[in-house]
């Protein structure tokens, strides 16, 4: 299934718990649409959330994110990975 790293810009001084809570979020609704939310990162001081998934498709990703209440800025599909 591919993969995608997706960006939430909006987020300004997320804590810990507030990343916990979005990601948990994502993860009660992911099979919904068959994503599988792998892992999110965040950056309290630019407000960026990235978030690594494996979903058909970009456009599935988005929907859970939508139901979440977090929907994500940019969504990439990385299929070349090290």
């Amino acid at each position: 299934m591919p993969e995608f790293m997706d960006v939430h810009r909006t987020m300004p001084g997320v804590t810990p718990e507030a990343l916990t809570e979005a990601h948990n979020a994502d993860l009660a609704i992911q099979a919904d649409e068959q994503v599988n939310f792998k892992h999110a990162w965040a950056d309290p001081e630019t407000g960026m959330i990235f978030c690594l998934s494996e979903a058909p498709d970009a456009e599935a990703v988005q929907k859970i994110h939508q139901r979440a209440g977090h929907p994500a800025d940019n969504i990439y599909q990385v299929p070349i990975q090290a």
